[in-house]
């Protein structure tokens, strides 16, 4: 059941002209997830995978809101608990890199895979094997650091043969699978906002550059905590990268916890369509306390004066920021102004998009719809502003259909009433009006509202 408080003439009987254009979004990319990679490629394709389990799964987007409904691609890898794959592309190859292990993980080890065909979610991937220094230790989070023409490894890893603490280390690479050099500690966790749980952790390494300057940001504290966090290390590509001497470690986080996002941490960092912005991409809490249920969200970041990044804090999750620039614009729709029936009401609530929400669809002839006006032929995402707050902590469904249809599962995570997370579907739609119903599905969701944007022909 729903809780909320019912608007007069929350039902109606034709829905109202609803959209308004819009050039800003919801701050939650993918409402399930934890290790975000996301990759602009020259082709204008926005790359991204995440943890999935045993498997690299791909998602390919025009358009970086718009991932969730992006087309995949399944990678098995043979392996256990795959964590934190990423997407590069050197030399004209692409490349996963991920940790993975037997089914215990004291057995992580990094791994790498090579398709040398332009698409990544096309060709072979060919399995390269594990990649390791001389130790062979325990190892996580691997990436890919390119300097002089020269590459680096760097990630996280087990000083000696027990979980006391993850250490970051560099080493150099002859080719994009081989280590040839000793691995380097650059950073172990020494502050005390990264030793405030145990075991102690710096993980996660991503690289920006800027002209002659280097920045690692790593996360650090426990990640099954509130108080998960991004650091820094930076150095110069004209230094000795295998000199630890090269590297400086800030002493503060440069993002952290705020405007009620909890846990922020493990991010990667794209380009707007266009190319014009630099954007953040990171795991966080779904809410306060969830520990290791985590989304995906996005935000733009600039640099200082130094060309280290300034991420600034979290957005206020309730509040829309502008568009990565080059994004269409897109309808929106507010579900209050739809056709409800059965149980379905409006209620009022000062997080929803405008003011109000629609929820209790809590029987089989409950239904929110909507009437939309699509200008043109095409493929559209629906990015839709959804919660599930059903008891036992489980996933719900609406069941979502498009003039009449054969409905499909739509599918909303669980994070809490009023804390919204997005629910996306990809669909073909013609020229014209269309009618788009919202029914009662498996467990209990509301809805707050949708955007409608055109991605293809």
């Amino acid at each position: 059941m729903l809780l909320g408080t019912t608007l007069s003439g929350g039902t109606f009987d034709t829905a109202k002209a609803a959209s308004t254009t819009k050039t800003d979004f919801y701050n939650v990319i993918m409402q399930d997830g934890a290790d975000p990679f996301m990759y602009r490629h020259a082709d204008g394709y926005y790359y991204y995978t995440k943890t999935t389990g045993n498997n690299v799964t791909l998602w390919k987007s025009k358009t970086m809101t718009g991932i969730d409904a992006g087309e995949t691609t399944v990678i098995e890898t043979g392996g256990h608990n795959v964590w934190a794959p990423e997407l590069h592309h050197i030399d004209g190859a692409w490349y996963i890199y991920y940790a993975k292990d037997d089914g215990d993980n004291a057995n992580h080890r990094m791994y790498v895979m090579e398709n040398r065909s332009l698409d990544p979610t096309k060709g072979t991937w060919t399995d390269k094997g594990p990649i390791a220094d001389s130790t062979n230790r325990w190892a996580i989070d691997g990436t890919v650091l390119k300097a002089r023409g020269e590459l680096y490894f760097i990630w996280s890893g087990w000083e000696g043969t027990e979980n006391v603490q993850q250490i970051l280390y560099i080493a150099h690479m002859s080719n994009p699978w081989t280590i040839d050099s000793p691995r380097v500690e650059i950073a172990r966790p020494e502050h005390n906002w990264e030793t405030n749980h145990t075991p102690f952790v710096n993980e996660g390494p991503q690289i920006l550059t800027k002209g002659n300057d280097i920045s690692v940001v790593y996360s650090a504290s426990g990640s099954w905590t509130d108080d998960y966090s991004l650091g820094l290390l930076t150095s110069k590509k004209s230094a000795d990268l295998l000199d630890p001497a090269s590297w400086t470690k800030r002493p503060d986080q440069v993002f952290k916890s705020g405007n009620g996002v909890y846990g922020p941490g493990h991010a990667s960092f794209t380009e707007s369509p266009d190319g014009r912005e630099d954007w953040i991409v990171y795991h966080a809490a779904k809410r306060q306390g969830s520990g290791w249920d985590r989304e995906v969200r996005a935000q733009r970041f600039t640099w200082n004066a130094d060309k280290t990044p300034n991420f600034g804090e979290p957005v206020n999750p309730n509040a829309p920021i502008e568009l990565p620039s080059g994004e269409p614009e897109r309808d929106r729709y507010e579900a209050e102004n739809g056709r409800l029936a059965g149980t379905a009401k409006v209620s009022q609530h000062p997080d929803s998009s405008g003011g109000a929400k629609v929820g209790y669809i809590d029987t089989p002839d409950s239904y929110v719809e909507i009437d939309v006006d699509v200008p043109k032929n095409g493929t559209y995402v629906l990015y839709a502003r959804t919660g599930n707050g059903t008891a036992g902590g489980n996933w719900s469904t609406l069941k979502l259909s498009v003039d009449g249809g054969t409905p499909s599962d739509f599918y909303v995570t669980n994070q809490g009433w009023d804390n919204w997370g997005t629910s996306t579907q990809k669909m073909s739609l013609t020229k014209g009006k269309h009618t788009i119903r919202f029914s009662k599905g498996d467990g209990y969701a509301e809805i707050d509202g949708f955007d409608l944007f055109r991605i293809g022909k």
